[in-house]
């Protein structure tokens, strides 16, 4: 394969070469000034055809986005953080930092653009909603119906929202570019970018900031393996690493189907501006519990979330153009978004150890579940279950660790919710 490639090459610049010549054939032998215009010619179309190319207008910045991007393919594939996200973002940022000479209706912010066409699903919160209903339509809501308490671990991861908002006001963001900001704690990226769509959106006197918010939400949703373990063994002894809880009780079928119906009314209730995204959550799962739409609601958990998940991470990647995206304020993004993410996971865990104080025997909860509270679904609850083995190969938290982690998905966007109440207008 490797000796037939520069074989073809060769083939195709001979027969090129010989149609070149048999034209001039055909038209017999010009004269020697004519003959020097038509040189002259071919050189400036090259150089024109030259000056058109991505070698003609690299920078350094774009080399560097390319790194990044190739980076993102990598963790994809070969340690498989979140390859459904890492894969399509890393390869949209590849193709939003291919140099291009502007006004040609190629890159994502030109208007006109396919890719523009593309990205109008992000900067407009259309993606989000539909991924919401995939999710819902994928999770099973029993482990958190059977222990409702758990909820508040949810809940209490959510002060990584708050707190990173008052950091981001610290380092001279603007309310609403802070309040998008700190929705990166939730550890959930549709709700990133849902609030970021409506308050850092480049209107309205806001920098546009979807493109780095999206990119830091999603890369710390796929580290969560890496970032989670050391702040659940800084905060968790080994002793409450053993803590068995007991088993949750069976869950019957109308409970199943009466949660969505009336998660939907009360959280909604609270936060009506978060409805987009409750409302698609709690009716996809109505459609997966109701047991007479499967056919929808396996649409929703396959197909649709499969192609909106390709569009949302290309487009995502792809508004990463080094000239918008290497800036101060990304490297402040990524900054806090890390410290965002380390809050959350550490109040969930320190939470759960407070709510020991007032439970007894086998109703203590395993404080390690606690870290599932933000709303990495289902990889924080995976870690959860993994660190709880290394204390007890036969302590299984997962089932545990799913209420906390689901509850976290709706904490996150009543948060988002209620931020945008006060800023949006």
């Amino acid at each position: 394969m490797k000796k037939l490639i520069p074989r073809i090459l060769v083939s195709v610049a001979i027969v090129m070469l010989a149609g070149y010549f048999a034209a001039l054939l055909a038209q017999g032998t010009p004269p020697v000034s004519e003959t020097s215009g038509m040189i002259q010619e071919a050189i400036s179309g090259i150089k024109n055809f030259m000056s058109y190319t991505g070698f003609a207008n690299v920078t350094f910045a774009h080399i560097a986005m390319i790194i990044v991007g190739l980076v993102f393919i990598y963790l994809g594939i070969q340690y498989n953080y979140e390859p459904l996200l890492l894969i399509p973002i890393g390869t949209g940022i590849l193709i939003g930092n291919i140099p291009f000479v502007a006004g040609n209706q190629i890159g994502i912010y030109e208007d006109g653009s396919v890719l523009n066409y593309l990205y109008f699903g992000v900067i407009k919160g259309v993606y989000p909603p539909l991924i919401f209903l995939g999710i819902g339509a994928m999770t099973d809501f029993s482990s958190l119906i059977s222990n409702p308490k758990l909820m508040l671990l949810g809940a209490a991861a959510q002060i990584g929202v708050f707190l990173t908002f008052i950091g981001a006001i610290a380092l001279d963001f603007g309310l609403r570019e802070a309040a998008a900001i700190g929705i990166i704690g939730g550890a959930d990226g549709p709700t990133a970018i849902f609030i970021a769509s409506k308050l850092a959106n480049g209107l309205n006197g806001t920098e546009n900031l979807i493109g780095p918010i999206a990119i830091a939400a999603y890369s710390y949703m796929a580290l969560v393996p890496v970032i989670q373990p050391p702040i659940m063994r800084l905060l968790v002894t080994k002793k409450e690493a053993k803590i068995r809880m007991k088993p949750p009780r069976a869950v019957s079928k109308r409970e199943k189907m009466l949660f969505p119906i009336v998660g939907l009314l009360v959280t909604t209730f609270i936060a009506p501006s978060a409805l987009p995204l409750l409302g698609m959550l709690f009716f996809g799962n109505l459609l997966k519990e109701s047991t007479r739409t499967e056919r929808l609601a396996d649409t929703a958990r396959t197909k649709m979330i499969d192609i909106v998940t390709i569009l949302l991470g290309l487009t995502v990647g792809a508004s990463t153009q080094a000239d918008v995206f290497l800036t101060w304020s990304s490297i402040k993004i990524f900054a806090l978004g890390a410290l965002s993410f380390a809050i959350a996971t550490a109040g969930g865990l320190l939470f759960a150890k407070f709510m020991n104080l007032f439970l007894r025997g086998d109703n203590k909860i395993n404080p390690l579940i606690g870290a599932a509270g933000v709303s990495a679904v289902p990889d924080s609850a995976r870690v959860v279950q993994h660190e709880g083995l290394k204390a007890d190969p036969t302590n299984h938290l997962l089932m545990h660790a799913m209420a906390p982690n689901v509850s976290g998905v709706i904490g996150s966007a009543i948060a988002a919710g209620i931020l945008l109440s006060y800023l949006a207008n």
